[in-house]
């Protein structure tokens, strides 16, 4: 992608601990926004970093869910090419949830992307929630998960090697 094809579509990730064990993850694009809270009986930023980097290779689909006690809020990524449908569905009991098919859960998110746009996404929210925490506060926050800082680098080598995304990139540590 050429600097006139930076990912500027609009689409915001923006991930913050808002509490001992318990984060929120919003959604926005224009007028369009939605918030998801995370706690930590799944390790919630490192599904979503990791879900981003399975959206390379061969068209696939990726799946993940967010623990929202009681809800489940389960992320599917559709990737075909380029092309990234992104779908959040909530559902009421985790308990009896992930025997639920997709179609059963309340759609609070759905729309596509390309590629580029919504990694960037990802990693522009990994690395803010990186440079206000710090590695150690981090996991002292998010009840003992570490960050993801592999998983970062994985997903962040990925998208500058195949989509050749002009934006800043760079882990901030404080």
């Amino acid at each position: 992608m050429s600097a006139e094809q930076a990912p500027e579509s609009g689409f915001q990730v923006k991930w913050e601990l808002v509490g001992h064990g318990w984060a929120r993850c919003q959604l926005a694009e224009g007028a369009n926004e939605v918030s998801l809270v995370a706690g930590y009986c799944t390790d919630a930023l490192a599904d979503l970093v990791a879900g981003a980097g399975g959206v390379y290779g061969e068209p696939r689909t990726v799946r993940f869910f967010f623990d929202a006690e009681p809800r489940e809020l389960r992320w599917t990524l559709r990737a075909t090419g380029e092309r990234v449908e992104v779908t959040v569905r909530g559902f009421d009991d985790i308990g009896v949830s992930p025997d639920l098919p997709d179609s059963e859960g309340e759609v609070m998110w759905r729309s596509t992307y390309p590629r580029a746009v919504f990694v960037h996404a990802v990693l522009d929210a990994a690395r803010h929630v990186l440079a206000e925490h710090g590695e150690a506060g981090y996991r002292a926050t998010w009840a003992g998960h570490p960050y993801p800082v592999a998983l970062v680098q994985d997903l962040r080598r990925h998208h500058l090697r195949d989509d050749d995304c002009v934006l800043p990139h760079d882990l901030v540590r404080p």
